[in-house]
């Protein structure tokens, strides 16, 4: 097992812990350079001397992306205008996206985290790693590329798009780790089939990172078997950096959320009370190293669980479970919760399926229609009518069995479905938006 920082990576719990103080009483004070910390601060009495323990982060109100949007982009600023050198924009996804400035200092802790990430999944300098993300205003890729060159790993700036040139690259250059978003990892797959290569017996490669949006489980064990190699998931979000703020190890239990970098807190997201490990609820997060724009208590709308108990790999930081979906991406259909990842997590752990999906969700008179467009699997589409009636039951029973209510679906030709080499887009809801 390789350690980057070993030191800090195995660290005692009552020691990390007081690291944590140590640090977040200097936020405290790095924030309160800010506009809106000062304000804040001054109006609820808060200072670096009010924060006792590190349950005191808890009288601390919560930061949300309204509150990025709702002023100047400047107000969190907490440095002097010359010392940023580099800004950062979130994709905007579900709203208007939000800026992240960054400082020298910044970006070399941010890079240090990364590599740290990249070593503890096996990744090692003797690696080829093929970086297919966007860069420049998304964090992903530059967040990956100065990570993995901290490391000392040989990198391909490949970005995004140009399918043949990806595995062209791949060949020509043993590409033996990617950085892909798992809906395009998908995809790759149909156009290496489409060019006759068979990643398994003609490709290098041995690990993929792969985040930047939400899949299930099944979705890794599929990418796992297509290309044979082991799937390593990436957490961040743009507001903490990017990537970087947790990653898997090789035993795939959870990711360890770096807290010597981060205050990790999960609530219920309706009455914000803290969760205990094991229970599901919203990411809370505290940056401890941010100079720039140190934020705190940042609600990041993902909805995971700390994982109780230690892992085998030897490292003390908690592990956060696999995201189960955002608080914004929940849909209510029939006065049942669903989330997306409910509907890939059925789909893409069966044989009958293909790569990508799409759920639609329309009215139909006064009550709410989900339809699940599935392309089917080449075998299946080659199939008799009646294996696809089947196929077509089966599914339709087991969304039935996960979801609790009964959606329509429709089996579609393979390639027949959108797709994009970007983050995918899972759900249309072409229902009508409430006024105000």
């Amino acid at each position: 097992m390789s350690f980057w920082e070993e030191k800090i990576e195995v660290i005692e719990r009552n020691e990390l812990e007081r690291l944590q103080l140590e640090r977040l009483r200097q936020t405290i004070s790095q924030a309160a350079q800010s506009p809106f910390y000062k304000n804040l601060f001054t109006g609820k009495g808060i200072s670096s001397d009010s924060i006792k323990t590190l349950e005191h982060l808890q009288d601390l109100p919560l930061t949300t992306k309204d509150d990025l949007r709702s002023g100047r982009p400047e107000d969190f600023l907490a440095v002097s205008p010359q010392k940023v050198v580099r800004l950062h924009v979130s994709s905007g996804t579900t709203g208007t996206p939000t800026a992240v400035y960054h400082t020298m200092q910044d970006l070399d802790n941010w890079a240090d985290m990364v590599a740290r990430c990249l070593c503890m999944a096996g990744v090692t300098p003797s690696d080829v790693f093929q970086n297919m993300v966007g860069y420049g205003l998304f964090t992903g890729g530059l967040g990956l590329h100065y990570g993995a060159e901290r490391l000392g790993v040989t990198v391909l700036p490949a970005g995004v798009g140009n399918s043949r040139r990806q595995i062209n690259l791949m060949k020509n250059f043993g590409t033996s780790v990617i950085h892909i978003i798992p809906s395009y990892a998908l995809k790759l797959i149909g156009t290496m089939a489409d060019f006759g290569v068979n990643p398994r017996e003609e490709l290098n490669l041995r690990i993929a990172v792969v985040g930047a949006e939400p899949y299930s489980e099944a979705t890794r064990r599929r990418i796992e078997n297509e290309y044979g190699l082991m799937v390593v998931n990436s957490y961040g979000l743009s507001e903490m950096n990017g990537p970087g703020v947790a990653f898997d190890c090789p035993h795939q239990t959870g990711l360890h959320l770096w807290e010597d970098n981060y205050i990790l807190e999960i609530i219920d997201p309706d009455t914000l009370e803290p969760l205990p490990a094991g229970q599901t609820g919203e990411v809370v997060l505290t940056t401890l190293c941010r100079e720039a724009m140190p934020l705190i208590r940042f609600r990041t709308r993902d909805l995971a669980s700390i994982i109780p108990g230690d892992c085998l790999c030897g490292r003390t930081h908690r592990r956060l479970s696999r995201l189960q979906g955002r608080t914004d991406d929940m849909l209510i259909l029939k006065g049942v919760n669903i989330f997306p990842m409910q509907v890939e997590s059925v789909l893409m752990g069966l044989e009958e399926t293909g790569r990508n999906y799409v759920i639609v969700v329309d009215k139909d008179g006064d009550l709410d229609k989900m339809t699940v467009r599935v392309e089917m699997s080449g075998s299946l589409f080659s199939a008799e009518e009646q294996a696809k009636d089947q196929a077509h039951k089966k599914i339709s029973q087991l969304l039935r069995d996960e979801l609790l209510i009964s959606p329509a679906v429709e089996l579609v030709d393979p390639g027949n479905l959108p797709s994009s080499e970007g983050k995918a887009v899972r759900v249309i809801d072409n229902r009508p938006k409430e006024a105000g």
